[in-house]
């Protein structure tokens, strides 16, 4: 095993991904609240992978972060032929709508190894952990929430999500902020950065990223890599 003394991690598709009867109740939720245009079931589907696709790479060349409202406004409007016809639109409690949806169909854990994998490196007293996420459709605070029905909250010193950051990976200053709260949590102890990796799914936003911050990579899961690979 390659030890190191911090492992941050990416979240969605790292260490969960989504249940896929979210995605299908909140297509529906959709189709039945906001269709004025009659799209059918898979049309607005479709428009929800492209808002999401669009966003992601939109937050990955700025480094900024488009707020899940917003992004539920967009997919609304291209349901709607672009209409901006927003004024009747309650974006708290849409998002609470979404919210109580998430909690219903939670995410599940990515594999069989992920909980072993952060038990094996917890027990050490040495090493900490965290997680760096960008976060779209599903806010942070959903998210923590998420984590903790999981029984993955414990695992984490701490948690660094871009809509509360206003930062989106690879950003620089969302790595460098995570150096930060490193040495937070570890009293100021100065951690050469060859002791710390950051482990993920996304070759720009997470590999190249940490790479041009200066601590170690483990990409997995897009590449058939394991996170298991982390105690071989």
């Amino acid at each position: 095993m390659n030890i190191y003394q911090h492992y941050s991690f990416d979240l969605w598709l790292t260490l969960i991904k989504s249940n896929p009867s979210f995605k299908q109740e909140r297509t529906r939720f959709f189709y039945d609240h906001f269709n004025q245009h009659q799209k059918t079931l898979e049309e607005v589907g479709r428009i929800f992978r492209k808002v999401d696709l669009l966003c992601n790479a939109i937050n990955e060349k700025t480094g900024g972060n488009i707020d899940a409202e917003e992004m539920y406004l967009m997919v609304i409007s291209e349901i709607n032929d672009y209409s901006n016809a927003f004024g009747n639109i309650d974006l708290a409690a849409l998002y609470q709508e979404m919210d109580a949806l998430v909690l219903k169909y939670l995410p599940v854990i990515y594999c069989s190894e992920t909980v072993r994998t952060l038990r094996r490196i917890k027990e050490s007293p040495d090493r900490t952990i965290s997680l760096l996420s960008n976060t779209a459709f599903i806010k942070g605070s959903t998210l923590r929430r998420v984590l903790q029905e999981l029984e993955l909250e414990r695992y984490f010193d701490f948690q660094l999500y871009s809509d509360e950051t206003g930062m989106s990976k690879p950003n620089q200053k969302m790595f460098r902020l995570m150096l930060d709260n490193v040495a937070a949590v570890r009293k100021d102890q100065a951690l050469p950065l060859n002791n710390i990796i950051h482990i993920g799914d996304n070759k720009k936003a997470d590999i190249d990223g940490a790479q041009v911050a200066g601590i170690r990579t483990l990409l997995v899961n897009s590449n058939n890599q394991c996170i298991s690979s982390l105690l071989n």
